[in-house]
């Protein structure tokens, strides 16, 4: 099958000065990956006239689809359907439906409409407009030399919204798509060069419509095996075999045999077995809870958070022995290991989580370098503990701690209910 290739032109001088990151490539892609599109380019451009008319004219020699965000607002550097006019050798049309939306849109807010504002209704007359229902600026949708344009507004929730409801399924009516499918595991403790050089047999095992990606993050890596073909059922079974050969070569380090995150799996396997947690964060900040809450329904299970930054905190509320922390220190196995008793008996939870390290820049000693970072987790009956040692930045640090802390608390939830 024919693979339809796409790609994605983000216009504003804000993504090019780095006052804006360009969030919508990274959406588009992914939406169109999981129809089987296949993005060949991500180009991103800034207000101006030449750069905008360049970047049309390359791509439509690359693409079946090219998809723009951007320079459609009310502004004097929006000029996107300006230039849209002149690449189509069109003119200009006020279109009803969308001045019709924009007035009952400031009508409904008590705003006073501008006459800029009126701007937003006129259209190139040679393309089929596409209702935003969740801004002023419409998007466009053109065609030309068997090439797709869509054209839409760079405000990430209005294109995500547009793109949804109406470019997505309408370009699946435009285009016969073959059929793609995933599978993903993610796997802790291995780096990324390590876990290639176990992965060279099966590698060179994988026929052509089979792709395996490498998606390193903050101390876990996501192994992801694409298939593209014409019968689902078919590739369906291809994948399934070459899946279960992965997982059985990288048994060891597999954390999670899905494409979820390690906080979401945290939750399924806590509800599931109806474990309540906490966590007791002191290098973090409470990252490792903002994590966890950021998961629908985590209140079913998820009880709250210490974040216990200075040793006053750590004796006071979790009730960290003032021996323990003139002993052994802030950064040991000995505080964390009683944070977690700690947080365990004041929010009353089966399992709990905590953490304590050095994350740098500077507040390291000979004995504990930044970088050096302890965590447990476990229950009241059994906690495990490991010792880290991270060389990043105090940012990068952080995250990998925390990620980390999911996995013991993975590891926690499985153990306790072996145990149960």
């Amino acid at each position: 099958m024919k693979r339809v290739f796409a790609s994605i032109i983000t216009i504003g001088d804000e993504l090019l000065i780095g006052q804006t990151i360009d969030t919508n490539s990274a959406w588009i892609s992914q939406r169109l990956n999981q129809m089987g599109i296949w993005v060949c380019h991500r180009l991103a451009v800034g207000d101006v006239r030449e750069e905008i008319l360049d970047a049309l004219h390359y791509e439509s020699d690359h693409s079946d689809l090219i998809l723009i965000t951007g320079g459609l607002g009310p502004t004097n550097d929006d000029i996107t359907k300006k230039v849209l006019c002149e690449y189509f050798h069109c003119s200009f049309k006020e279109d009803a439906q969308t001045l019709d939306r924009v007035k009952k849109m400031f009508a409904s807010r008590n705003i006073p409409m501008l006459e800029s504002n009126l701007h937003q209704a006129l259209v190139p007359d040679c393309c089929t407009v596409i209702p935003n229902d969740y801004g002023t600026a419409p998007c466009m949708w053109f065609q030309s030399d068997n090439i797709i344009y869509v054209s839409m507004p760079g405000v990430p929730h209005e294109m995500q919204g547009i793109m949804t409801d109406r470019v997505l399924p309408k370009l699946k009516e435009s285009f016969t798509l073959p059929v793609i499918l995933h599978r993903t595991v993610i796997t802790m403790g291995l780096g990324e060069s390590q876990v290639a050089e176990r992965l060279i047999p099966f590698e060179k095992s994988l026929p052509e419509n089979i792709k395996l990606a490498y998606l390193p993050g903050n101390g876990l890596l996501k192994l992801r095996l694409t298939v593209l073909g014409d019968v689902r059922q078919a590739i369906a079974y291809e994948l399934e075999q070459y899946s279960s050969v992965l997982k059985e070569t990288l048994q060891d380090i597999i954390v999670i045999e899905d494409d979820v995150s390690l906080e979401a799996w945290v939750g399924e396997s806590a509800k599931g077995n109806r474990l309540t947690i906490s966590t007791a964060e002191s290098c973090t900040g409470g990252l490792i809870a903002h994590k966890i809450t950021s998961v629908p329904g985590s209140s079913a299970y998820y009880k709250g958070t210490v974040v216990s930054y200075s040793n006053d905190i750590k004796e006071q509320v979790l009730k960290v022995p003032k021996e323990v922390l003139k002993e052994y220190g802030a950064v040991s196995e000995e505080t964390v290991k009683a944070m977690v008793k700690g947080v365990i008996t004041l929010l009353k939870t089966d399992l709990a989580v905590a953490v304590s390290g050095i994350m740098g820049p500077d507040g390291g000693t000979p004995d504990k370098p930044v970088g050096t970072v302890w965590i447990a987790a476990g229950s009241a009956e059994k906690i495990t503990t490991h010792k880290y040692h991270l060389r990043y930045s105090r940012i990068r640090n952080t995250e990998m701690t925390a990620n980390y802390a999911l996995k013991m608390l993975v590891d926690a939830i499985r153990d306790k209910n072996k145990r149960v």
